[in-house]
């Protein structure tokens, strides 16, 4: 518990004033344009990361979305109830409609993940063909999709928007904005509730971590700049228009941390 303790702390201290929120955008938009410049140059060295089979791609990233509604979820829901309790006095019933509208930010991001992959899809599906090595007495065959292409064993070749850029660019700012909230909450030391927050913000911390660190592999390793560099920015869009714009308004899920500006925040959670 006291190891659990002392990592929890030392994260949260980079979540002070704000600096890993402001900061993570323009550091992904620079591991896109760095990475793309090495890959392009030939400078990237083999590893086992080139390999879309690795762990970390098959078991976290290709689950990306998974891995983060689910950690997130009871973060949310367990810091909004006692953020409401704590500082606005709410009783059950408004701290639960509170969580609620919170947990709103979560189908917010389903929705926005399933409507970018599928446009994403499309867009390849549209601008694509077909490359088989059948025999030339064969028919030439069209092939409306990717999928059937490869059930063919032929090379699909169109404008693939980088998947992974979007989603781990969204993944890792929304994780930052949510557990934004801890800069506000103050939680006995001794409580058993704050072993279950500790938990739950360490997980998520490292799980950011292993976001960012796979975007970088995405960035040096796959995909043309423009695809990697229109993912990102789509992932950039859906953020800002989501958390600095959306999330403001009344009818909306809504901040971890509402009504308090991003310059005015204190980080108290340690103290």
């Amino acid at each position: 518990m006291e190891r659990l303790e002392r990592c929890g702390r030392g994260l949260r201290a980079g979540l002070a004033a704000g600096q890993v929120r402001r900061r993570l955008p323009w550091l992904l938009l620079l591991i896109v344009l760095l990475g793309s410049a090495l890959k392009d140059g030939d400078l990237v060295p083999e590893t086992p990361m080139q390999n879309k089979r690795n762990p970390l791609n098959v078991y976290f990233v290709k689950l990306a979305w998974a891995w983060t509604f689910w950690l997130l979820l009871p973060f949310i829901a367990v810091t909004t109830y006692q953020f409401a309790k704590s500082k606005f006095l709410y009783g059950p019933t408004k701290s639960v409609l509170m969580v609620l509208q919170r947990l709103s930010a979560l189908l917010v991001g389903t929705a926005i993940w399933y409507v970018c992959t599928g446009l994403f899809i499309y867009i390849e599906n549209l601008t694509g063909m077909c490359s088989t090595s059948g025999k030339p007495s064969e028919p030439h065959r069209l092939y409306a999709t990717k999928h059937e292409c490869h059930q063919d064993n032929g090379i699909w070749n169109g404008f693939d928007i980088s998947g992974h850029c979007f989603l781990l660019s969204y993944c890792a700012l929304m994780i930052v904005e949510e557990v934004a909230v801890l800069e506000g909450l103050s939680i006995d030391q001794n409580s058993k509730l704050r072993v279950v927050i500790n938990g739950l913000f360490v997980s998520l911390c490292f799980l950011t971590m292993i976001w960012v660190f796979m975007f970088l592999c995405t960035a040096v390793y796959f995909h043309d700049f423009s695809q990697k560099l229109l993912g990102v920015l789509i992932g950039l869009s859906a953020w800002y228009g989501t958390y600095r714009f959306w999330y403001l308004k009344p009818f909306s899920p809504g901040l971890p941390l509402p009504n308090i500006p991003l310059s005015s925040k204190k980080y108290s959670y340690s103290r």
